[in-house]
């Protein structure tokens, strides 16, 4: 198949990515190509378009927006991003699973409302929070989207439980100073037995300085920019946001409950 935009896979791409799409029934109509789909899905992603404002030249929105769910549903993206995550690990010459990660968190804008919506008063933004840890290579390991008014060490504890979930081997976390407060080093240490580290800020610093392993996930925030879609919240329901798991620097996550899981320990 021709690349038609820019954001269209590759046929070296495909051959990686049609054994991890699942396979379409027999019965009923003609399937739709899995490629053209994904294409138009990438599309989506990268240009920023509404779903309607697709070119005709791939299929009809709504048939690309169902596939799309049935996707998410059916787990699809997450193995997508899973197996090209550890493809990429081995090839940095890596093992499967990390043992460092590194948190932090960015507020986005929403334009449509909806649901887990707030004031961030720090950086004056009204909209969510995307909270990410990544690994020593940037790459994904546990996202949660929550209310921008929900405080990073409040939603850090969501991205750090599942974090033992995704990665066993974990060890230590390297976050800002922010996730210092309200005892979250210390639920992190009794609960999962790991070092939640905080990298400061040098004292006489002044401008802009390149703090050591928190540039690695500021980096992936800067990878997510770059796909329009993700310059704001554009969805009423943060579900339906299109997850770029096929990039595996990235992947979207899943809205919580804004009761933070050590503040519910007691601690």
């Amino acid at each position: 198949m021709d690349r038609q935009y820019p954001s269209d896979v590759t046929d070296r791409q495909w051959r990686v990515l049609r054994k991890l799409l699942t396979s379409t029934c027999r019965r009923g109509r003609p399937p739709l190509d899995r490629r053209w789909v994904l294409n138009a899905i990438l599309y989506v992603l990268r240009t920023g378009c509404q779903w309607r404002q697709l070119p005709r030249d791939f299929p009809h929105w709504k048939s690309v927006s169902t596939v799309f769910w049935r996707w998410r549903q059916a787990g699809v993206w997450k193995l997508i991003h899973d197996a090209l995550r550890d493809r990429c690990r081995r090839a940095a010459g890596k093992r499967r699973l990390s043992r460092v990660a590194i948190v932090d968190s960015q507020s986005v804008r929403t334009a449509e409302g909806g649901e887990f919506r707030g004031y961030d008063a720090g950086k004056k933004i009204t909209g969510r929070k995307r909270h990410l840890a990544v690994d020593t290579l940037g790459l994904l390991w546990s996202v949660v989207v929550h209310g921008a008014d929900l405080q990073d060490h409040d939603g850090a504890a969501f991205v750090i439980a599942r974090l033992q979930e995704a990665c066993t081997r974990l060890q230590v976390i390297f976050a800002d100073a922010a996730y210092a407060r309200a005892g979250l080093p210390e639920w992190v240490r009794t609960t999962f037995g790991w070092t939640l580290q905080t990298v400061l800020r040098p004292v006489r610093a002044c401008g802009f300085v390149v703090l050591p392993k928190r540039w690695i996930v500021e980096r992936t925030f800067a990878w997510l920019s770059r796909y329009r879609r993700h310059s704001k919240d554009y969805e009423r329901n943060p579900e339906t946001d299109p997850p770029p798991r096929l990039i595996p620097r990235f992947m979207l996550g899943v809205p919580l409950s804004t009761e933070s899981p050590y503040k519910a320990a007691g601690a």
